[in-house]
């Protein structure tokens, strides 16, 4: 579980890991940070005229990432 004090941090103290300018949900951005106990969580949101849409919040999986979750493993 993901909390929402959780999310908050990510979005203001993480970083951009990508940035989809074409996504069909509108531009987007996937942001790594930390969370409770210094977890890694990626929160993907899209900014919108009057918010901050957020599309999902994960933890993601070291089999699909490297580099400390910043950069998606090549199959």
């Amino acid at each position: 579980m993901i909390s929402t004090i959780e999310v908050k941090k990510v979005i203001e103290k993480g970083r951009i890991i990508e940035y989809y300018p074409e996504d069909r949900r509108g531009e987007s951005c996937l942001i790594l940070g930390k969370g409770e106990e210094n977890r890694s969580i990626h929160v993907v949101c899209a900014p919108k005229e009057d918010f901050l849409a957020i599309i999902t919040a994960y933890l993601p999986d070291d089999e699909m990432w490297k580099n400390n979750f910043s950069e998606r493993q090549l199959k």
